[in-house]
């Protein structure tokens, strides 16, 4: 008799704990949490990169060299999210065909802020400046001012307009159809490029 009780026993507390498993929990909320937004606490770089290319201008060849550099000596920028990066300086040289520089300039993001709201002086770089075309006047080069996040796709197009006497004018750019043959350069940062990507 005394077994019977021990297995009727066990029985009964296998049948709860049973019975209380297969019924969900009504107290129990789950939710999903935003993941959290990450901030590097060094400052970033845009990207350095050198290009060089030969065009055709008043019946001649003529050679756009563009170097774009971060400059470690400024104030960083702070892109809106916490993330700093550093602002980039741009030297753009326009060599003769007998080798000769007809034109040497460096563009920071200070030569574009007429053309920039208050939010694009304040969490913006210079992003680059590329050969556009040129006609029998001008050479006209591409430039942006954006976003320095590779992430982002937040920029204003600029146009930079180099005349026969090597006067600059600065516009916006409102026709978006750029004929650029090289697009600006995707920069790369330091781990990418000890990838060798």
């Amino acid at each position: 008799m005394r077994n019977i009780c021990y297995v009727f026993a066990l029985g009964i507390v296998l049948g709860v704990v049973t019975s209380c498993k297969d019924q969900p929990r009504k107290d129990v909320i789950i939710t999903k949490m935003p993941p959290k937004q990450v901030v590097s606490k060094e400052i970033g770089k845009v990207g350095d990169y050198s290009q060089a290319r030969k065009i055709e201008w008043v019946g001649s060849t003529y050679t756009i060299e563009v170097n774009r550099t971060a400059d470690v000596s400024a104030d960083p920028v702070d892109d809106g999210s916490g993330n700093r990066y550093y602002p980039n300086r741009i030297l753009v040289r326009i060599y003769r065909p007998d080798g000769s520089e007809f034109f040497k300039r460096e563009f920071t993001k200070g030569d574009f802020e007429s053309h920039l709201d208050a939010s694009y002086k304040k969490h913006t770089v210079l992003l680059g400046v590329v050969f556009d075309h040129a006609d029998d006047d001008y050479i006209y080069l591409a430039s942006s001012v954006g976003s320095p996040d590779r992430a982002s796709d937040e920029f204003i197009p600029l146009l930079i307009k180099v005349s026969r006497m090597g006067d600059v004018s600065i516009s916006k750019d409102t026709q978006m159809d750029t004929k650029a043959v090289n697009p600006m350069p995707v920069p790369k940062n330091d781990a990418e490029e000890d990838d060798g990507v």
